[in-house]
């Protein structure tokens, strides 16, 4: 089916597709950060997406496995004492 909108709603948190079949499609943003990001850096990389690029979100979310993306672009490094 083909995508024809997707936008971040600040109101609810969620990225919404509507797709040509008349479907909608609300992703919860904060419950996918909760369960798949484990430290700032991944929530970050998440923020951004949702922000700037929220059909890659969509995708990687409902198509892909976002802790292997995360694993993959994001590096975390603790500061040293």
């Amino acid at each position: 089916m083909k995508i024809l909108s997707c936008e971040f709603n600040i109101d609810t948190a969620c990225v919404e597709l509507r797709l040509s079949d008349g479907t909608m499609i609300s992703i919860d943003c904060t419950a996918v950060e909760n369960e798949v990001a484990d430290n700032m850096y991944q929530r970050s990389e998440l923020d951004y997406l949702i922000y700037n690029d929220p059909r890659g979100y969509a995708d990687i979310v409902l198509n892909g496995d976002p802790e292997i993306y995360l694993k993959t672009v994001t590096e975390y490094k603790p500061l040293d004492s």
